[in-house]
């Protein structure tokens, strides 16, 4: 099988780079360093710029506005982005943006794809509660019929981007007397309607999510995203999409090349750091994992261009790609020592922080998108075939 691009592939690599060549200033890459994920006027003049060239809707069909492109080629787009430390994991444009297109009226799409492709409309995820994380069809919010409306009431905790997202996608339960997975309806209104509160909440890394209160909070039924009772298969779908773009090779990649640079180097005591055949194995571990994950990342978006929603091989990828950057994390402060837990802008880091920065963001990688305990069962059940625990 041959994995190089093809040429007109390449050609649209480098059309991107230069693109990226000519608009990534330093400045947009220090203020994403160091904004703790909330993007900055820099980085949300850029997403402007992005949908003004077309860029966000890469791979939405081309009567949404999109450029009809290939899953490939939307990770090139993405591989390009992460060479130029523009980590971008908006979760507007690589999930629900195409869950709207695959389950949404043609109405909700002619009233919100524009505007994601404009890059003026953002969404958060309103999913996890208190006492519903990984058990969703535990959730106690409730969206009641009331006329040409629904009244919303409950809590949502871990809503990240709620303090800059025009838009809140929101999971509740709309028919109590239901079985628990089935009386669910998903949710899209802005979250300037009245009854919404939004409070920070912070991790140890110190980016910024939050919990938000909706306190009979009125929207109209069009609100709804697919048939009523529906919402759990819509968030499937969102969450498989939301899983490909979590497992992303590039960044891994890039980063286990810094530490190999760093590797060439010697230590303190005037030795090689790769001279040791003890260093030598671990970095040759890494790397074998991360060709392992590069693959992987192929064959989803190769399903994805065939009409099909990855599960199994989602799940996967995104658990390999969690673990291997808390790997990569772990084993380049064993390597490096304690220089590596310095934060970004120490003018002794190693690796620009990001070994620190990764070994504190990583474990919330592990649960967000759904837990990796969640994952393998997924992985068992539709990729194995294997019974239920």
């Amino acid at each position: 099988m041959d994995f190089r691009y093809s040429a007109e592939q390449e050609q649209f690599r480098q059309q991107i780079r230069q693109f990226l060549d000519d608009n990534v200033s330093d400045a947009l890459r220090e203020e994403i360093a160091v904004s703790g994920h909330s993007p900055g006027p820099l980085a949300t003049e850029f997403l402007k710029l992005l949908g003004k060239q077309g860029w966000l809707g890469i791979g939405w069909p081309k009567e949404h506005g999109g450029q009809g492109r290939s899953m490939i080629e939307q990770s090139i787009f993405y591989h390009e982005l992460d060479l130029q430390d523009i980590h971008y994991g908006n979760l507007t444009i690589t999930s629900l943006a195409l869950t709207l297109i695959k389950l949404a009226s043609e109405e909700q799409k002619q009233e919100y794809l524009p505007h994601i492709l404009s890059g003026d409309l953002e969404i958060c995820l309103g999913y996890t509660e208190p006492n519903a994380g990984s058990d969703l069809a535990s959730l106690s919010t409730r969206a009641v019929r009331d006329g040409d409306e629904y009244v919303i009431t409950g809590q949502k905790v871990y809503t990240t981007g709620a303090h800059y997202a025009s838009h809140i996608w929101l999971l509740a339960r709309s028919d109590p007397t239901a079985p628990r997975h089935k009386g669910l309806s998903v949710f899209i209104f802005p979250l300037a309607t009245p009854g919404v509160t939004v409070r920070p909440i912070y991790t140890m890394e110190g980016i910024r999510t939050n919990e938000v209160f909706l306190d009979e909070v009125r929207v109209p039924a069009s609100a709804m995203i697919g048939a009523p009772n529906s919402g759990f298969y819509t968030i499937a779908v969102a969450l498989d999409f939301e899983r490909v773009f979590m497992g992303k090779y590039t960044k891994i990649r890039r980063n286990f090349d810094a530490l190999l640079a760093c590797c060439k180097e010697t230590d303190d005591a005037g030795q090689v750091l790769y001279d040791d055949p003890v260093i030598q194995d671990r970095l040759v571990r890494l790397h074998i994992d991360i060709e392992r994950l590069r693959l992987l990342c192929t064959k989803t978006a190769w399903m994805i261009d065939r009409g099909k929603v990855p599960n199994a091989e989602a799940s996967a990828q995104k658990i390999l790609a969690s673990e291997l950057e808390q790997r990569l994390a772990d084993e380049g402060i064993q390597i490096l020592g304690p220089r590596a837990l310095l934060e970004y802008g120490s003018p002794h880091v190693p690796m620009q922080g990001y070994l620190a920065q990764s070994w504190l963001l990583a474990p919330m990688m592990k649960f967000g998108g759904g837990t990796n305990e969640i994952q393998r069962d997924i992985v068992a059940q539709r990729g194995l075939g294997l019974p239920r625990g």
